[in-house]
């Protein structure tokens, strides 16, 4: 739990929101300053690092979702297709390659002007969002990178739907 948990105004600061959904589901969470908050996930196929940063001089709480995939330097152009074809399937979010790591990210933002006030439906649902799509897509980078498909296969592979459990 944060150091700075008993300075800041939940109804005022979207970040207090963020905390107090984190600690509703027993998430490890940190306050990493005034203006960002980090929680940990687990996914099924990998943790997730989820940020949230409160960017006061554009009135907007900034999700950024990290995962543990660098791309290497060989797949990086079919992983930039690929993630073009992923960009094009959301409504909400959308994925980046950070071109000086070669880490992959989802990101949202929740625009917040003229003092409007975050709600825990509007944070669950992008955590909810980060969470889904991270989860959805990253098979299909999965292929890319370590099997060597092509984004068009791995696109495929990754719209596939299965209905029910083995």
């Amino acid at each position: 739990m944060s150091l700075l948990e008993g300075t800041i105004d939940s109804r005022l600061n979207p970040l207090a929101v963020v905390e107090d959904i984190a600690a509703d589901h027993n998430w490890t969470f940190e306050r990493s300053g005034e203006d960002e908050v980090t929680i940990v996930s687990k996914g099924d196929w990998i943790d997730y690092q989820l940020s949230f940063t409160w960017m006061n001089e554009i009135e907007a709480l900034h999700l950024a979702c990290a995962f543990d995939m660098k791309i290497p330097p060989a797949r990086r152009a079919e992983v930039q297709r690929l993630i073009a074809m992923i960009n094009e399937q959301m409504w909400v979010g959308h994925f980046d390659i950070w071109t000086h790591s070669g880490m992959v990210m989802y990101r949202q933002a929740l625009v917040l002007p003229d003092g409007l006030i975050a709600t825990t439906a509007q944070c669950e649902a992008m955590l909810v969002s980060a969470i889904h799509s991270c989860e959805r897509y990253y098979p299909a980078m999965q292929f890319v990178v370590w099997a060597g498909k092509t984004a068009s296969e791995a696109m495929s592979a990754a719209m596939f739907d299965t209905a029910g459990e083995a």
